[in-house]
């Protein structure tokens, strides 16, 4: 069977005709993972036995004639920062490299409930601070496209397991473009939903209020199809709701759709544009905007004077909950500890809160956790942390303001396309910039759709599609247009 053609439906179709079964197609792909993943470093662990049992329970169905969800049998790779319960889950650090969750994120009860074939957990940047995954305490993964490349980051193990066929969608998590732009460097979707839509029960924490989990997949389709799976409200997540928002259910027409180009994002004679963004790769983000038009849409030029500020914004507020989230790190209550070496002096207390978390932590993290310590602490709480979140909420104002009079707003996902493993990882400044055009839907909460759009020197561009919240089917809708008129 040609894995590189499956999707989800026809995953379906092919179980329900019978040309396949679920334990031959689970099979095929741990032999695809055994077999090339070497290359690409995408998986951290592989969960063969859980994966052949949901196989093996899906064929059961079939053959006493159950109807099976659309999702059923379908493999699919999760983001090791999310848990599945009695398997590792490292957030690619050395502090967790041996625990084992203790029960199933909200997501993952939600997957296996429609009885989906997990094969195992993605490499990641360490509690998925990074852009690269080049911050992973285990190792790089690489890009399928070019594997002199990076995949992107935070989730660039779930985006290059998708594009390497080894896994038909993945599970990842963004926090500041996290989903977006690996699926951009790979060729993917990535869709990052509404803050809220989606339970973060059983994501590690990195930034509380950022943090949304999402899919990559090879079409928007299959997007949609993950997203409608492990969407919804849970009470075991307060910031989760149930949208009252009702989306009309008829068929988006092109010719009614407005469509809103940032004049900051771009090279334009009016406004400050953002610096950083490779001519091509506006070029092509440019001819997929033209696409839309001549297919009947409007575009107009939008401003989101913001937008400037938003990455320093972001790593002020990013850092502080980061900050607060990881003190729970202490070799202690759990993963690493200093306490079982032997050859630790230990003294106190102190020193097993200070050795454990220097053992445990990579430098990232530790950049991270101490830009954040300083930023709340007493003196510089109001100069900084309150005042990004007023910058925030100017943020979000402007996409307010800019929603009024269109449908959806088209960026660049990424100001470059993959850049080469070891190229930015020793400029912490130049890596951050990477998620210049992800940033702000974070902040605003909104959700936005990345899409594979063209090519720059055969490595792949992402176009931005952002939507008003809760309002993922439009900007999906929107997608599956571009998609289908390729």
């Amino acid at each position: 069977m040609e894995l590189e053609n499956l999707t989800i439906s026809k995953t379906h179709r092919g179980l329900i005709k019978k040309e396949f079964s679920a334990l031959e197609i689970c099979q095929a792909y741990l032999e695809k993972i055994e077999s090339e993943d070497k290359k690409i470093n995408a998986f951290l662990t592989i969960t063969k036995d859980l994966a052949l049992s949901q196989a093996k329970k899906v064929d059961d169905m079939i053959s006493t004639g159950r109807k099976i969800p659309l999702i059923s049998a379908v493999p699919c790779a999760i983001k090791d920062i999310i848990l599945v319960e009695d398997v590792k889950c490292t957030a690619g650090s050395k502090i967790l490299e041996n625990y084992i969750a203790p029960y199933d994120a909200t997501v993952i009860k939600k997957l296996k409930g429609e009885n989906c074939v997990i094969l195992g957990k993605t490499n990641l940047d360490e509690f998925a601070m990074g852009s690269s995954t080049e911050n992973s305490a285990f190792f790089p993964t690489k890009n399928p496209h070019n594997l002199a490349r990076v995949p992107g980051g935070s989730s660039g193990g779930s985006a290059a397991a998708v594009a390497a066929d080894e896994c038909i969608f993945a599970l990842g998590s963004d926090t500041g473009g996290s989903i977006r732009q690996p699926a951009s460097f790979c060729g993917m979707v990535g869709l990052k939903p509404t803050y809220g839509a989606v339970s973060r029960f059983g994501l590690i924490a990195f930034a509380s209020s950022l943090d949304q989990i999402g899919p990559i997949t090879k079409t928007v389709e299959d997007a949609k199809i993950v997203f409608d799976v492990i969407k919804g409200k849970d009470e075991m997540d307060s910031t989760s709701v149930e949208p009252k928002l009702k989306v009309k259910s008829e068929k988006l027409k092109v010719n009614e759709l407005k469509i809103g180009v940032p004049k900051e994002y771009f090279t334009m004679p009016t406004g400050r544009q953002v610096k950083g963004i490779d001519p091509e790769v506006e070029k092509v983000i440019k001819q997929a905007i033209k696409k839309y038009e001549e297919m009947g849409a409007k575009v107009e030029e939008i401003s989101l004077p913001h937008t400037e500020y938003a990455l320093p914004c972001y790593y002020i507020i990013a850092p502080s909950e980061a900050s607060a989230n990881l003190a729970r790190y202490d070799g202690i209550k759990y993963g690493h500890s200093e306490t079982r070496n032997p050859e630790s002096e230990i003294r106190n207390l102190l020193d097993v809160y200070l050795k454990s978390r220097e053992e445990g932590f990579g430098p990232e993290v530790r950049r991270r956790i101490i830009l954040g310590t300083y930023v709340l602490s007493a003196g510089y709480y109001e100069a900084y942390y309150l005042r990004a979140q007023k910058v925030r909420t100017l943020v979000k104002e402007d996409f307010d303001k800019a929603f009024r009079n269109v449908d959806a707003i088209f960026t660049p996902v990424s100001p470059t396309p993959a850049f080469k493993l070891g190229e930015k990882i020793d400029d912490p400044l130049t890596m951050y910039l990477s998620d210049i055009f992800t940033i702000s839907v974070n902040l605003a909460g909104l959700p936005a759709l990345s899409l594979p759009c063209g090519k720059v020197d055969n490595l792949p561009v992402g176009l931005q599609i952002i939507g008003k919240p809760f309002e993922e089917s439009k900007i999906l809708e929107i997608g599956k247009i571009f998609e289908k008129n390729l």
